[in-house]
């Protein structure tokens, strides 16, 4: 006779993928059971810490690697993708924007310093604490894609949420105010950004993962190409960017130029890193047009097309992806 209790663990192991409750239920729920009195079976419910580890091995059955269903194998493959481009691309946007930012204050006078450091100081040491968490902490998405690469995982899920923290600092202010700014939806779409991939990166390489690799190219250079080319973009434009041009120039170029390189090598291109761009890109264009809507009818001319190509570029691009990554699947029968 089936007691409340195991009714119970059957009702969370639904949380499981089939496969994995079809080889494991039944040895589970009598492992949870063993030490348990019959008599009180009925008056128990599993633990906290049985739901969280439950929901954990559910998170990773279901992003798994090796001997899993392909369904699987190819949606692990695509989170731990997207997390590692997410990660790479934050990582170089936030080293590019500092290095420019403190070029820019140091050569441009006195004026100009005291401008920056204006925002660290002088206005209480709450404000000052936060000013700094939000330029230092940023820089610890460098530190989650080489710990990423080493495959130093631990610290790179660690470094992946401090690097987030700040995108949650706007929201917080959001939430304070009595009134929404003009800029409310880009803090909104750039903390699902950050936090997007933080959890992709904390859910998907777990410890079953395979080693994080690049498609192709070493990591250091890889960063440094995308340092290199975000800085262009930037310096190319005298007149003035905005806070994502960068990061979103850097994310075209990259993804053009892999998905041609893809499909003249080779006879079909893998699914699991077209659909880990399309998701990326499909970001990118939340946090691109959130960032320029409010702004677009003061924007300079230049500035305006350029944000609007970008817009466009982006929409083509990340439906093109999704077309290719739907085109593999089906041919594959996933």
């Amino acid at each position: 006779m089936t007691t409340l209790l195991e009714a119970r663990y059957r009702a969370v192991l639904r949380l499981l993928p089939a496969y994995y409750r079809r080889e494991r239920e039944e040895e589970m729920v009598e492992t949870y059971l063993w030490d348990v009195d019959q008599e009180t079976q009925d008056q128990s419910r599993p633990t906290l810490g049985e739901v969280a580890s439950i929901v954990a091995l559910a998170v990773r059955s279901r992003l798994g690697a090796g001997g899993v269903p392909r369904r699987y194998a190819v949606l692990g493959s695509a989170v731990r993708l997207f997390a590692l481009f997410a990660v790479l691309l934050q990582a170089a946007s936030a080293v590019v924007d500092r290095v420019l930012g403190l070029t820019w204050a140091s050569t441009r006078g006195g004026s100009q310093w005291d401008m920056f450091t204006d925002g660290f100081t002088g206005h209480g040491v709450w404000a000052g604490t936060v000013a700094a968490a939000q330029w230092f902490l940023p820089l610890m998405w460098t530190v989650a894609y080489f710990a990423l690469l080493c495959d130093r995982r631990r610290l790179a899920q660690a470094s992946a949420l401090v690097a987030a923290l700040p995108a949650l600092l706007p929201l917080v202010d959001l939430w304070a105010r009595d009134f929404a700014p003009s800029d409310s939806a880009y803090v909104a779409a750039a903390a699902v950004l950050a936090w997007s991939s933080a959890l992709a990166l904390c859910a998907a390489h777990h410890r079953d993962a395979p080693p994080a690799a690049l498609p192709a190219g070493a990591p250091g250079m890889v960063f440094a190409a995308c340092c290199v080319l975000m800085g262009g973009s930037v310096v190319a434009l005298p007149g003035g960017v905005d806070t994502v041009w960068a990061l979103v120039t850097c994310y075209l170029v990259t993804a053009l130029a892999w998905l041609l390189y893809r499909a003249r090598g080779e006879s079909r291109v893998p699914a699991e890193e077209a659909a880990a761009l399309a998701a990326l890109g499909l970001l990118l264009l939340a946090v691109r047009i959130t960032a320029v809507y409010p702004w677009l009818d003061v924007l300079p001319g230049a500035l305006r097309v350029g944000v609007l190509t970008q817009a466009a570029a982006l929409v083509a691009l990340t439906a093109a992806l999704g077309v290719v990554s739907g085109r593999d699947l089906l041919s594959r029968g996933t």
